[in-house]
């Protein structure tokens, strides 16, 4: 059985393909999530570093996940950021509407559709295509809803580790060599070989050492979430009004 972890990247997305109880047999950038689904042998289970389902309304502090997962980070917890509601998410991504417009929209909806008025993060915006990405392909096939799970590296890497990792991924936007080394120590202890997340290997595919990391960490859940190992925030995951499952696995 092949599991992947996935994270976005600019352009698409980087995949980790391993075998659940062996090497990584893939590593490399796709431009749609397809790509993996749509295999001949596809993985069993894909855990991606992107939010699923999406409410009518958010409480304080997002989605139940991220509420949930926050105190679990320590000084990591601003890596958590929140989602907005599915009206300001889809008002982001609105063909031919200027990025400016667009953002305006996103903010009014997600502070109409909170209960705390909050606006939307530049951040959280610039990752709105992809949300939908996701959220259209579960959506139109519902039965990958049972593979394709939601993650966060830094809840995996808290789990992996046993308590919060004390040194940041990145110090103001840029990539921090020391947390870069802590996380590839953690990932290799968990059998991922040195070359899967190297810097090197980052720059030839033409994505952050970050990312690269990240989707190592991801397939790590994801293994977990195939051997049954995982759990979920909340446990059982919440239902958007489309069905779709809305919960952070680690």
């Amino acid at each position: 059985m092949r599991v992947a972890g996935v994270d976005g990247c600019p352009g698409g997305w980087v995949a980790v393909v391993r075998e659940i109880e062996g090497p990584v047999v893939f590593i490399g950038r796709i431009v749609h999530l397809t790509a993996l689904t749509d295999q001949p042998d596809p993985p069993a289970i894909l855990a991606v570093d992107m939010p699923i389902g999406l409410p009518e309304r958010t409480g304080p502090g997002g989605r139940a996940p991220e509420r949930l997962v926050r105190p679990l980070l320590g000084p990591r917890q601003s890596s958590v950021f929140s989602i907005p509601a599915r009206a300001a998410v889809e008002a982001g991504v609105a063909p031919g509407v200027p990025e400016a417009e667009r953002y305006r929209a996103a903010c009014a909806l997600a502070r109409a559709r909170s209960a705390h008025g909050r606006a939307v993060s530049r951040q959280g915006f610039h990752i709105f295509p992809k949300i939908v990405e996701i959220d259209a392909l579960l959506r139109a096939r519902p039965e990958l809803a049972g593979k394709i799970h939601e993650c966060h590296p830094e809840v995996s890497f808290r789990f992996m580790q046993g308590e919060p990792v004390p040194v940041a991924k990145k110090i103001a936007g840029r990539p921090n060599p020391e947390g870069l080394d802590h996380r590839r120590k953690l990932l290799a202890a968990q059998g991922f070989p040195a070359e899967a997340m190297s810097g090197v290997r980052a720059r030839a595919l033409g994505v952050g050492p970050d990312d690269l990391i990240d989707a190592c960490a991801a397939a790590w859940t994801a293994q977990r979430i195939a051997r049954g190992s995982a759990t979920s925030f909340p446990s059982p995951p919440e239902r958007d009004g489309h069905g779709l499952p809305i919960a952070i696995w680690a």
